[in-house]
């Protein structure tokens, strides 16, 4: 067999694996197995669902292997600028070759350039594999930078065969350390945990990031690293060991530990998200300048998170939702700022008494201690209800009549017609923002991205979700702008129509135009189980703070010409 045909059979077996069993496949097909025994009904379903998991596991194994070893296959027959020696690991300084600065490796993102990416102490220049990587344009993600951060989240990059090989597309070396902020002793933000490098910070005093767009769906639960980060105060640093939870009861005051919360009470998980209220801002800021974090469409994430229902604490505490004469029930975190103000939320007690068998007070996230940036030792989850109410650091839990004095509850995250702007706000004339309208948003192809030359179709992938736990039944995706739309398949949560409390995602690959310039838009537009749909333009709901942004989702891409 001739090399060419052998390297064709190698890239052919590799795309096949990858086609069928793409990574987001095989992720959310874990998850989803997961999620799904964990709400196991009958015997028959629950016999039905084994005889799923061995297809699935079955199909695993066979996809896999094709996958890897036609990624193998493939990698190997690439060695055509430097020969791989056997006595030098990849990504280990090679004696004969250039060595390059960040900089260097930072000026060559695109193909005009040359996309060059590190490895350890290498630099590569992967400008013409681009086209070929499985992952498709995730692979850009990395250019000018290293691919080390997501080849922690892709592990099969790690094989010995992937990596014996990648000295293919060496070029040079280098030394030079990525540079490390440092902080002052007297800096409250001096304490702050380590974050993922994959994060796209929108401010860093305090840190508050988002993951890339189209690394959302390759999971269906998003992995804790890659979790968006919302914090409006310096990140305490807890001792889990002097920590109390308070609970002030009508009669009685509990201060719970951890080790209380795990032996006393019965452990309880949900899937739920958890989504900033200024998700998408950026796109409201195009129609009108606002204030606010310049959110894109990932200040939003889905977890499974596991600790105690709150109404088994409440019930502890002696304290009856339904029977209590006070309006509010008061969630108070111990992150302050320099005078000592608290990040605090409630809930109105009729909505308390409708989420009481659903709220956890979590010390877990997907199986793991929370993470400090998502609350570390224990946070409220509060399911189809913003963020903003779902405390972090909760250390305190009371009833009151008043809703919580803090100043995000009272005095921001509340909507205002399009008129209203900061010469004119009345922040006590609205009513704080709980559950949330339903949304979308591509994420893959991002925006910008270049599609293979003379394509006539095009696969799009994204989230869609809504508050109040009303499942997502449609979503819509349109590759002309709005004027025609195809109805998108959307994977299975597992979860109930009306307590919908995860995200949906969705995949469709549908036409492109066939007018098209060069040029192609894409838009997609979710209804929920209530049938409420998303508005068609930005202009008709914005407001001076930039939230509840879910007007339908347009991102451009490029088609190049058939060469």
């Amino acid at each position: 067999m001739s090399s060419k045909v052998f390297r064709a059979a190698g890239f052919l077996t590799w795309r096949w694996g990858h086609k069928i069993w793409s990574p987001s496949s095989f992720s959310i097909l874990n998850d989803m197995r997961h999620v799904s025994s964990s709400v196991a009904g009958d015997e028959q379903d629950s016999r039905s669902s084994r005889e799923q998991q061995n297809f699935r596991n079955a199909a695993i194994a066979a996809v896999g292997t094709a996958c890897l070893l036609g990624g193998t296959f493939f990698w190997k027959l690439k060695k055509d600028k430097v020969k791989a020696s056997e006595d030098v690991e990849a990504g280990n300084i090679r004696p004969g070759l250039p060595t390059y600065t960040l900089d260097d490796v930072a000026r060559h993102k695109t193909k005009e350039t040359g996309i060059w990416v590190t490895f350890k102490n290498g630099v590569y220049d992967i400008t013409e594999y681009v086209s070929s990587h499985p992952g498709g344009s995730k692979i850009l993600l990395a250019a000018g930078g290293s691919v080390e951060p997501f080849w922690d989240l892709y592990a099969v990059h790690k094989h010995s065969d992937i990596l014996s090989t990648v000295e293919s597309f060496r070029i040079g070396n280098i030394t030079e350390l990525p540079k490390v902020e440092s902080f002052s002793k007297e800096d409250p933000y001096a304490n702050d945990p380590p974050r993922s490098p994959l994060l796209i910070p929108s401010s860093k005093k305090p840190f508050n990031a988002e993951p890339p767009a189209e690394l959302l769906v390759d999971n269906y639960l998003t992995p804790n690293d890659l979790f968006f980060v919302r914090n409006h105060l310096p990140v305490p640093n807890i001792n889990p060991r002097s920590f109390t939870l308070e609970v002030q009861g009508p009669k009685k005051e509990l201060k719970l530990s951890i080790n209380d919360l795990k032996k006393q009470f019965k452990k309880k998980s949900v899937v739920s998200v958890v989504q900033c209220a200024g998700n998408r801002r950026s796109e409201m800021s195009t129609s009108k300048p606002v204030k606010g974090l310049n959110w894109g469409s990932a200040a939003i994430g889905n977890a499974e998170w596991s600790g105690v229902a709150l109404n088994d604490i409440l019930a502890q505490s002696e304290i009856n939702l339904e029977k209590t004469d006070k309006k509010h029930l008061v969630f108070e975190g111990l992150d302050r700022g320099p005078d000592g103000s608290f990040y605090g939320a409630s809930l109105p007690i009729e909505l308390a008494i409708l989420l009481k068998d659903e709220i956890i007070v979590a010390y877990e996230m997907n199986g793991k201690e929370l993470p400090r940036d998502h609350g570390y030792p224990l946070r409220v989850i509060i399911p189809g209800v913003v963020g903003a109410r779902q405390v972090k650091w909760l250390n305190k839990i009371y009833l009151s009549d008043e809703e919580s004095e803090s100043h995000w509850q009272r005095r921001d995250y509340k909507g205002f017609n399009c008129s209203v702007d900061w010469h004119n706000v009345d922040f006590d004339s609205s009513v704080a923002i709980m559950q949330l309208p339903v949304i979308s948003a591509i994420c893959d192809p991002p925006a910008g991205a270049e599609l293979e030359e003379g394509a006539e179709d095009v696969t799009v992938r994204g989230y869609a979700w809504s508050g109040g736990g009303r499942a997502i039944i449609r979503v819509d995706v349109s590759a002309d702008g709005g004027k025609t739309w195809h109805v998108a398949s959307i994977q299975p949560n597992g979860q109930s129509q009306y307590k919908a409390w995860g995200w949906s995602l969705w995949e469709a690959t549908i036409p492109l135009p066939p007018d098209h310039k060069g040029e192609v838009e894409l838009v997609c537009k979710a209804v929920d189980v209530a049938y409420n749909a998303q508005p068609d333009r930005v202009e008709g709901i914005w407001n001076l703070r930039g939230v509840l942004s879910n007007a339908w989702h347009h991102v451009k891409v490029i088609v190049p010409p058939s060469s």
